[in-house]
């Protein structure tokens, strides 16, 4: 895909490709958090900074973490601003093992960071995002839905 004077102009300077439909919004990291995490906003802060600093979703038994929102697209550590995929296309999501292309993906289950599959028939958590592709050792690119 060709790359776009304008929409590299929007995204900052940082490098983009034509039609790549992706929102990105920047925060600040309260806490590791690798490439290709999920996170979710740090409720352990006080007031509007609650919205501003993220961690890696915490995985949360059995149902899957609602709070989970969106990619990070690099690694951070505690203060760093970090940028995150809210809404659209993101390479090299953290996923479950066994995802495929279609998978409805939730928040984090078993492990911090890594989306969960939403399992037939059920409801066990809010969708996050859709697998476009197989995980390559559990990172795979997907469409994250809108939540924030």
């Amino acid at each position: 895909m060709a790359t776009s004077t304008l929409v590299q102009f929007l995204d900052d300077g940082e490098e983009a490709e034509t039609g790549n439909r992706q929102q990105v919004e920047t925060f600040f990291a309260n806490g590791t958090i690798a490439a290709g995490d999920w996170v979710a906003f740090d409720t352990t802060k006080t007031g509007a900074d609650r919205c501003l600093y993220v961690i890696e979703a915490p995985g949360v038994v059995t149902i899957g973490n609602s709070a989970a929102f969106g990619v990070a697209k690099a690694a951070a550590s505690a203060g760093d601003q970090v940028r995150v995929v809210v809404a659209g296309y993101a390479e090299g999501a953290s996923v479950a093992a066994a995802t495929v292309a279609g998978s409805p993906l939730i928040g984090p289950i078993g492990t911090a960071g890594e989306a969960a599959i939403e399992a037939p028939g059920t409801t066990t958590g809010k969708l996050c995002g859709i697998a476009l592709e197989a995980d390559t050792a559990n990172k795979a690119d997907v469409f994250v839905i809108k939540s924030f």
